[in-house]
Order: structure tokens, then C-alpha cells, then sequence
């Protein structure tokens, strides 16, 4: 086994480590969102509103620009505010 062999699998083997440990740590700073997430999905279909939930707010009264407006028969409101087929 030459230096080169040597040299070639250490780099290789630390660069395996590295990508292990890049992996684990993207692995473990996901994991608050999804205990977040999960507890969300519980609450959801407990029907809890527990501390830091946001209300359901009513269709219509969201303030994107492309919501749903009742009011408009359903239709999604561009910028002008009119529906998407209206000139």
C-alpha cells in the first residue's frame, strides 16, 4: 500500500464522516418543526384550541389578493379585484 492509497482513503473516510455528520445535524434542527407539526395535527383533530393556536378565520378575509371571495360567487380576485374570466 503506497502513501497515495493512504492518502486517498483518509480523505474518503473523512469526507464520508462529514457527510454523516452534515446529514445528522439537518436531521436533528427538523425535529422542533415536526413535534410542532404533529402537535398541530393532534390538536386539530381533538378539536383543541390550545395555547398558541391561531383561529380558523372565516373564507373570504384572508389577505392574499387570489383568495376566494364569497361574495364573488367563488371566484379567485386578481389585482384589478375582478374575477379571472371578467375583461
Amino acid at each position: 500500500m503506497s502513501w497515495d492509497e493512504v492518502t486517498v482513503f483518509i480523505l474518503a473516510a473523512f469526507g464520508c464522516v462529514t457527510l454523516l455528520m452534515a446529514q445528522i445535524s439537518d436531521l436533528l434542527s427538523r425535529v422542533p418543526q415536526i413535534i410542532r407539526a404533529w402537535r398541530q395535527v393532534r390538536n386539530e383533530l381533538s378539536g383543541d384550541a390550545g395555547p398558541g393556536t391561531r383561529p380558523n378565520s372565516p373564507r373570504g378575509t384572508s389577505a392574499d389578493p387570489l383568495a376566494s371571495d364569497t361574495n364573488n360567487g367563488g371566484h379567485a380576485l386578481g389585482e384589478n379585484g375582478r374575477g379571472r374570466n371578467e375583461p
